[in-house]
């Protein structure tokens, strides 16, 4: 997988006790990888993190991204091949209650990653992860590309529209002739087993039916095009493995996301998640609320051409899968309690083996 790039390497995740810094951190184990992480706290109660037990099976720093001097610190230390930058402030709610603090996770926490980066100028491959958001939304029907506006109306779009400025600005000052080769990757709607993050509409679900009640939802109609969470994530490592080799894409920025077909309403995610938890009338595993106390874009998609032509990339899952992965997860974790980090290597070795059938490039 992945040409066996990071076999014995040494790879840093920032952010490695989230949701997706879990699955990678995983993953990268699978792989043969020395994994590190820095994270300032579980994000979440449960934490697929502590619950899988990935702690003993890495090395993790309990540090907080915004601490420069830190951050000097660890990358000094541990001289990764690899980093990954996922920490942040991601909760879209969260934003407009406590602005400052995801301006300053999401903004100076980025900025000191590049900068420790810069510093320490030793050869290391990074990804700075965003996200969709960091899109100026105007809700048209297309896919957003690279190199269209970058913003939002709300604190944290604006926040991730100003870390990929930040991380094109270190670039073309800094780090264009430098040891570290460096590229930022977006995407969003993501979801799959073991997230527990607040205000977001898979964790409601199985937070809710875990223990018999329906969900409340605020955009049943809301359309989004959802993608499993090990959809970006090969397209993260698969950025990281092109962009040891090929200088072309060093300072690019590359979308990832699903095929148009996946974009479904948040009411028939929930109701094809509720066949499968169980319910005799999946209409009734969600009930509807009107008062919301923060606004959401009701479309936003991600048009990835630029990931497929440079780096050959293509989704690997379609939706019916997507939902079984997703729902199993949740299921086996509430319902059977089986050895989780197991059946997290399941489903990572089946979506292996399903890209592999399509002949995708990364899993050479």
């Amino acid at each position: 997988m992945f040409g066996n790039i990071f076999k014995d390497k040494k790879v840093l995740i920032t952010g490695n006790t989230g949701f997706k810094g879990t699955w990678l951190s995983i993953w990268l184990l699978k792989l043969g990888t020395q994994v590190y992480g820095i994270s300032k706290n579980l994000p979440s109660s449960p934490s697929m993190f502590e619950e899988l037990g990935i702690g003993e099976k890495m090395v993790s720093f309990k540090e907080d991204i915004r601490s420069l001097s830190r951050m000097l610190e660890i990358i000094k230390e541990v001289k990764p091949d690899f980093l990954f930058h996922l920490a942040a402030q991601p909760i879209v709610s969260l934003s407009y209650k406590e602005p400052i603090e995801t301006i300053s996770s999401n903004v100076m926490g980025t900025a000191n990653i590049l900068e420790a980066l810069r510093i320490n100028n030793q050869r290391c491959t990074a990804v700075i992860i965003t996200s969709d958001k960091c899109y100026d939304n105007v809700e048209w029907i297309w896919g957003y590309r690279e190199n269209d506006k970058l913003g939002g109306k709300d604190i944290y779009s604006g926040s991730k529209g100003a870390a990929e400025l930040i991380f094109r600005s270190y670039f073309q000052s800094f780090l264009k002739n430098s040891p570290v080769k460096t590229v930022s990757a977006r995407a969003g709607n993501v979801i799959g087993g073991g997230d527990w993050a607040m205000d977001r509409i898979v964790p409601d679900c199985m937070r809710s039916w875990s223990i018999g009640k329906a969900v409340e939802i605020r955009m049943p109609d809301a359309t989004r095009p959802w993608q499993h969470v090990l959809e970006p994530l090969s397209g993260y490592l698969t950025l990281a493995g092109v962009l040891t080799e090929n200088a072309e894409v060093n300072g690019e920025s590359f979308n990832f996301g699903p095929n148009t077909e996946q974009e479904y309403t948040v009411r028939e995610l929930i109701e094809d998640m509720g066949r499968l938890w169980g319910f005799d009338d999946s209409r009734k595993a969600c009930s509807i609320i009107e008062d919301a106390d923060f606004s959401e874009a009701g479309l936003l998609k991600l048009n990835c051409d630029k990931a497929l032509v440079h780096l050959e990339w293509l989704p690997a899952l379609g939706y019916k899968k997507m939902i079984e992965f997703t729902t199993l997860w949740y299921y086996e974790f509430y319902k059977k309690s089986n050895n989780m980090f197991e059946y997290t290597l399941e489903q990572i070795e089946e979506y292996e083996s399903i890209a592999t059938s399509k002949g995708l490039r990364w899993t050479k």
